[in-house]
């Protein structure tokens, strides 16, 4: 089997993350990736009350995944609309990447957005 994430710590900060989200936000299956793109889609939009439609939980992991790629240099936040939803713009297509390297890539992106927000260390 290969190990997805080779830096130790990137490895603990990952599982202890996902811990953490799965304990809060989910009854009983662990969070996937996309699960918690979700919620930093969730976060950015600030609206955590509202129901939303299929279209839209698409879009708020469309958040997540400009949100923690933007630091990287591939989107750079635009506007946020009328109805209060945050746009970006694509500075930089993402490379073409094995699905490991992909995986990788938005794990780390991910962690480091927590890390900022100072909800893990």
């Amino acid at each position: 089997m290969k190990k997805e994430v080779r830096d130790p710590k990137l490895k603990e900060r990952w599982e202890l993350l996902i811990d953490q989200l799965t304990q809060q936000f989910s009854d009983a299956e662990v969070l996937e990736v996309e699960g918690v793109l979700y919620l930093i889609g969730l976060q950015e939009l600030g609206k955590i009350e509202q129901k939303f439609k299929k279209d839209d939980n698409v879009n708020l992991i469309h958040v997540g995944i400009c949100t923690v790629l933007e630091p990287y240099g591939f989107y750079r936040f635009d506007f946020i609309d009328d109805n209060g939803w945050p746009h970006f713009e694509l500075i930089e297509s993402l490379p073409v990447l094995k699905p490991g390297e992909q995986s990788l890539l938005i794990k780390t992106a991910i962690v480091e957005y927590f890390l900022r927000r100072g909800d893990i260390s």
